[in-house]
This record gives C-alpha cells, structure tokens and sequence, in this order.
C-alpha cells in the first residue's frame, strides 16, 4: 500500500493550520499550537502543508454528499439516483430532473469543498518559497500546489462557470468577491497547469513510498482536458501526444484488474485520489478522513450492507450491446441478475431488500473482507478514487487529433482502447468516427463520472438529456449555491435560469 493513503492527514500530526468552510467559505482555523509564526520553516514542514492540500481531495462528506459520480453519472444517462426511494437525499432527485434547487446542501458542499482546497494550494504557494530547502523539491512542492488549486478550480468552472477568483490568500476585506469570468478560471487553470508541467516530476522519478503524488503526467491530463473543454485542438493533442510518447504509462492488460483494491495505482493511473481503509474517518467534516464513502454508499442495499446510489440505466446497459455483441467492459462496469457480488452473496433482488434495481455500479464494489479492520466500516472504505486513467488520455488524443484533421491518429488512438479488450478496430472517417469516440468514452469511462461533463462540453447535452428535462442555456451549469450569494452580500450573482 502506498504511504500517499497515510500520507493525506499526517497534517494533523505536523500541525498545519486549515481552513474552515464558514459562510464565506475561506475562513482560517487553526490548529492548538501552532501559528504561522512558528511554522513554514523547514522543508518538513513544506511537505506537511502541501500534504494538507493533498488531503482536500479526499473531501466527499464535508458535511453533505457531493462525489465526483453524483455530477458526472447520476445527472446523465448512464445512472440514476436509487438510494432507499425518492425522499432518499431527495435534492439530489432534484438536480438528476434538473428541478433545482439552489439552497441545497450538496452543492454547498462541493463548492466549500474546492475553496478549502483552493486555500490549503494558496497557503503552499504564499508560505513555501521563501523555505531554505532543496531546489527541486520545493519546485516540485509548489508545482503539486499549483495543480491542486487548478483541479478544485477546474471543478467549480465545469460545474458553476464564472467563480470568485482566489488565486491567493484573502483579507478579510476580500471575502465578498465577485465572480470572475469564465474564461478568467480557465486562464488560471491553464497557467497553473503550464507552469507545474516542468517542474513536477515524472512518475518514474517518485520513489514506491509517494506513488499517488501528482505527477507531470497528471499535469499534462489535466492541461489535455482543459485544451478540450476550450476546444484548442492542436495543443490537446501536442500535450496528449507528449503523454504518449513519455512512456509512463501504458494501458493495463485486463480491463478487470483496473478496479480492485490490488489494481490501484496501476500502469494507467494517471491520476488517482487515495483512500484507506483503516482511517478511523467518522460522519462528521471529513478534514482528515482517509476512507471513501463511495464504497458504501454504491454498494447495493440489504445483505450487501449499501445504500445503492448511482443505479445504471438500461439505456446505458443497452449500449455495451449495440454493435451486436457484448461488450467485454460490461461485466467489469455493472452487476447483473444472477452475478456474484464478492463475497458478499448473489445478487438477487430478494438479497437487496426488494430494491427493484436490476442493475448495481461495480467499479467500487468492495468486498465484506475489505471493510475497515476497526471502527465503523461505512466512512472508512478503501477504493481509490481514479479520476484520469491513460485510457481516458488516449481518447481524449483521438479527439483532439480528429478535429485537427488527423483522422489516422484518431482511429490509432481509439483502436488502441478497443484492442486491450479485443473487439474489432473501428475504420470510419468523418463525423461516424467522431461518435465512435464519443461512445468509447461513454463505455470505456462508464460510470466514473465523466458523462455530464462529456455531453455539456461537446454540446450533445440538449439533445441527450432533454427528455429527462435538461435546458439549453441553464442546464449546462449548476446553480450557484444560495448560501453564497447571501454570506457575499449579493455580490455574487446566480446562473442564468435559476
């Protein structure tokens, strides 16, 4: 097991102040004993800060739901809510119809969530530099700042668009800001982004005790994405193609071996937020919490002790079987009917409790002899979270390279996710192979929170989601939460349509 899973909280330890998410989201707390007076001194304590950083993407209860599956499966095709019925976490019913509301506590959440983290990223950049330490570490300790503060600005960008742009520690005299642009984020994220590129390390280069630190991979991933989302082209691709050609990753051989607890941190983890199953995390602000909740809350109900969220649709199912054959990911990506669900029994409807779902989310599925060794297993799961496989970069490099007119390194790409699962190589040209791509990411990426996303930045969202009652014009963003715009005094302004 890496030392990144334990890693994540040894902030607590070392006695790095945090932030609180108060009513305007950026207020400092700090820790018994320690003050900034005494503290950013040593390059053991540069770590430490940067660890604290670290430990905000881990955040999934602080304190409502707000996963990364919940924006990016349930508000698309591919899954629905499920839980224990309509009144279980009844807002987020809301938002999957897309009925609002904007003063629930989920979004709150994910937005106190990413200005927590944005702050931790801020105290590094602020605090570290002056630091007398070695070069390239301290380096490599504010380009992981910087992509830290990119990704929880990424998220917020793709999720709200124009947000208060806090690109440093604020004043208090600063708490009421407004919101920048768009394109204001997106040019932070990417300068963030191109500036830890070079001086973050290759995953080769971090010895087996950091495995899971950001890399310059992960930058690069990130930059590829960002690239897509403003649809420049030809820097995806140069930047996906740098990827490629660096020969740090490689696409595991079975697609079955990705997801397991002994398939994390594999040769296609680009980037991958670690958990732990012996944290001693509880219900309460998960600020140091090593365990996921996604374990439980996925897991199907009844004997299998979940909560049964993100339930894939049939229309999702269906399309592992539209080129008339089954798709081999399908089995790795859903439980059916009749199959084993570990060691946790066969899933029957009968075993659920009478749940009427056909269909459970098996990416992560944990088994019974995986729970926590002590304390209460529900907050304490042991999945580590993949956000960017190399899969995912190769199709986004067939995206990028179709629309710069490069349809042969399009298909070399896509035919490259295909071969690892043996199904024949796809040979369109022109907008036939651009929907290949788009289905490849669906069924390759299923149900680790990519299709929202997907569908609103291609602009496929109105057509797709329309019957499930998606409005050109609002939907493509969610409401700025209430709560904000009153701690701000009015000074944020909320989404068109809400």
């Amino acid at each position: 097991m890496s030392n990144m899973k334990k890693i994540y909280s040894l902030f607590l330890i070392l006695g790095v102040s945090l932030a609180a998410c108060r009513e305007d989201f950026l207020e400092k707390s700090p820790i018994v004993g320690t003050t900034e007076e005494n503290f950013y001194r040593t390059e053991a304590d540069a770590i430490a800060a940067v660890n604290a950083a670290y430990a905000a993407l881990q955040f999934q209860l602080s304190p409502a739901g707000h996963f990364r599956w919940f924006w990016g499966d349930i508000m698309s095709d591919d899954a629905v809510k499920g839980g224990g019925g309509d009144n279980d976490v009844n807002s987020l019913l809301q938002l999957e119809t897309f009925k609002g509301p904007v003063n629930t506590d989920l979004l709150e959440a994910e937005w106190g969530a990413d200005y927590e983290g944005i702050y931790r990223a801020n105290v590094v950049l602020e605090k570290v530099p002056p630091i007398e330490m070695d070069a390239a570490l301290k380096a490599r300790i504010l380009g992981e700042a910087r992509f830290i503060r990119a990704w929880q600005f990424y998220n917020l960008v793709t999720m709200f668009g124009g947000v208060p742009l806090a690109d440093h520690v604020l004043a208090p005299s600063e708490y009421n800001m407004s919101r920048a642009s768009a394109e204001e984020v997106w040019d932070l994220i990417e300068s963030d982004l191109q500036a830890a590129i070079p001086v973050l390390w290759k995953r080769s280069e971090y010895p087996a005790a950091d495995l899971g630190r950001i890399t310059r991979g992960t930058a690069q991933a990130l930059l590829v994405k960002t690239y897509l989302w403003r649809q420049k082209w030809p820097e995806a691709k140069t930047v996906a193609e740098d990827i490629i050609n660096s020969n740090e990753y490689q696409l595991v051989a079975n697609y079955a071996d990705i997801f397991p607890v002994y398939g994390e941190n594999n040769s296609e983890s680009v980037f991958e937020i670690q958990y732990m199953n012996a944290s001693g995390g509880n219900w309460g602000k998960n600020n140091a919490n090593e365990g996921s909740f996604t374990n439980v809350f996925t897991r199907a109900r009844g004997q299998f002790a979940g909560y049964g969220f993100n339930i894939p649709t049939q229309d999702f199912v269906d399309e592992f079987f539209a080129e008339g054959f089954e798709d081999p990911r399908l089995a790795s990506t859903v439980f059916r009917v009749g199959d084993e669900m570990g060691d946790r029994g066969t899933f029957t409807i009968d075993a659920t409790g009478g749940s009427p779902y056909l269909y459970y989310p098996k990416k992560y599925f944990n088994n019974k002899s995986e729970d926590a060794p002590f304390g209460d297993p529900n907050p304490n799961g042991g999945s580590n979270d993949r956000v960017i496989r190399y899969a995912d970069v190769l199709l986004m490099h067939a995206e990028a390279a179709y629309h710069t007119g490069d349809e042969g390194a399009a298909r070399a790409s896509l035919n490259q996710v295909r071969n690892r699962v043996h199904i024949p190589d796809i040979s369109y040209s022109g907008p036939a192979l651009l929907e290949a791509i788009y289905r490849e990411r669906r069924i390759e990426l299923g149900l680790e929170a990519h299709r929202f996303f997907d569908l609103v930045r291609t602009g496929r969202a109105p057509e797709v989601l329309g019957s499930l009652g998606f409005t050109a014009g609002v939907h493509e963003l969610f409401p700025i939460p209430q709560s904000q715009i009153q701690a701000t005094n009015g000074a944020l302004s909320q989404n068109p349509g809400y």
